[in-house]
């Protein structure tokens, strides 16, 4: 009942998107060269051929299938990536192969996710974590397409909330082949709440590569900062900059030359943030002004896209944002990889498992507040070794918890195997 309600709203709705578009567009939420996609509209020709498509919410979701579509490709098969967000297609151009088509995925309405389909004709779908859209999955399964719930994560926010709609979340993950979790807790989660067939596959976030960086532009800062103690905030949410600030003050009587460089989560909030710093009495450096650290810049703010690599290489010590205020945390395998040590908040839980088990080999500093954050920072500043400590146990956990992409894979093979059948039919 709650989705034949949620279908004929959602069609009802339609004559309203033009001024839900306008409105996304003056906020910088849509890209006005493809509003279009949104209404299932595209430029882009379908490729011959078996079509993967793979959709994710944003930015996150996107990267974590980053290393399953490059094996994907490997097979030959053409790819198909949605998602919702302005800064997640900006990653697609910039770190995934000129053959990976992106698309925005359409607004969640019989009529626009018709267009979608017709023009698309995906042979095989693959939602990761859990960007549910009814019409979306329902047109889907009209046309028997296979799917696929890959990276499946259900948060402890997530499951109380679709408890409480059980027939309206049972009937959507019932359209699903197979929910491919991420931990034991999401796949009981996920079973609880309706999926017939649920698999613990890992998190494909662990098996991600290191992001990339211009060998020339880490040069400059490298030369930029050179003699100066480093550490970066990444991915930083509201509330959390004021504490930085407030933490590189107390550090900076210790280490007067510290640099701190905050890279906040959404880089259109980075002259707001250099404002605070500068009303805090420190000296901001804004990157997206193509300005470099200077001797007197105090903290540098990245706010930029796509610059998380040079950043991570930069500096010896990070801290994951989105964990002092109630986020959820963010992903720190790719810091950890490229060889920093990692300092997190107490509010984790979008990532529980891998840091439960970072925190408990001694891979990561937890700080609860900002006292404590000066604790570990400083320390680790002070005593190179501890630093080290604290990575090496870091990439053990590491290497411990990978293989999600292997075993995806291996469950997703049947479907391979299909298209594989249907491509060589079609070749002779």
């Amino acid at each position: 009942m709650t989705l034949r309600v949620y279908r004929k709203l959602s069609f009802a709705m339609v004559p309203l998107s033009p001024a839900l578009i306008s409105r996304r567009l003056k906020l910088g939420k849509e890209d006005p060269a493809r509003v279009g996609e949104r209404r299932g509209i595209s430029a882009d020709v379908r490729p011959p051929g078996p079509l993967v498509w793979i959709h994710g919410a944003s930015v996150g979701e996107v990267l974590a299938a980053a290393a399953l579509i490059e094996r994907l490709r490997a097979l030959d098969l053409r790819i198909l990536v949605t998602s919702g967000t302005v800064t997640s297609a900006a990653i697609v151009a910039k770190r995934f192969p000129s053959d990976v088509i992106h698309q925005y995925v359409p607004y969640d309405s019989p009529r626009y996710v018709t267009r979608f389909l017709d023009h698309w004709r995906p042979s095989l779908a693959l939602f990761i974590e859990s960007d549910l859209w009814p019409n979306l999955i329902l047109s889907s399964a009209a046309r028997r397409l296979p799917m696929v719930l890959i990276n499946g994560r259900m948060s402890h926010r997530s499951f109380p909330r679709w408890r409480r709609v059980a027939g309206t979340i049972s009937a959507l993950l019932g359209k699903f082949d197979v929910c491919l979790a991420q931990s034991q807790t999401d796949a009981d989660r996920f079973a609880a709440l309706g999926s017939r067939n649920v698999i613990v596959t890992g998190n494909l976030k662990l098996d991600v590569p290191a992001p990339p960086a211009d060998g020339n532009k880490l040069d400059m800062l490298m030369s930029m900062t050179r003699g100066r103690p480093v550490v970066v905030a990444a991915s930083t949410h509201p509330g959390e900059e004021e504490i930085l600030t407030e933490t590189h003050r107390t550090l900076a009587r210790y280490f007067p030359q510290l640099l701190t460089v905050i890279v906040p989560r959404h880089p259109d909030r980075g002259e707001a943030i250099a404002r605070m710093i500068s009303a805090a009495g420190l000296n901001p450096t804004l990157r997206s002004h193509e300005d470099l650290p200077t001797a007197t810049t105090d903290i540098y703010v990245a706010d930029t896209m796509g610059e998380l690599g040079l950043f991570y290489r930069l500096a010896p010590i990070v801290f994951m944002g989105g964990s002092l205020v109630e986020h959820g945390g963010q992903n720190p395998i790719e810091a950890i990889k490229l060889g920093a040590s990692v300092v997190h908040g107490p509010h984790v839980f979008n990532f529980t498992d891998v840091y439960e088990a970072l925190d408990s080999a001694g891979g990561a500093r937890r700080a609860d507040t900002q006292e404590a954050l000066v604790k570990h920072f400083g320390q680790m500043l002070a005593d190179p070794k501890a630093r080290e400590a604290v990575l090496t146990a870091s990439e053990r956990v590491v290497g411990q918890l990978g293989g999600a992409l292997e075993r995806t894979l291996s469950s997703l093979e049947p479907y391979l195997l299909q298209l594989r059948i249907e491509m060589g039919a079609a070749n002779a």
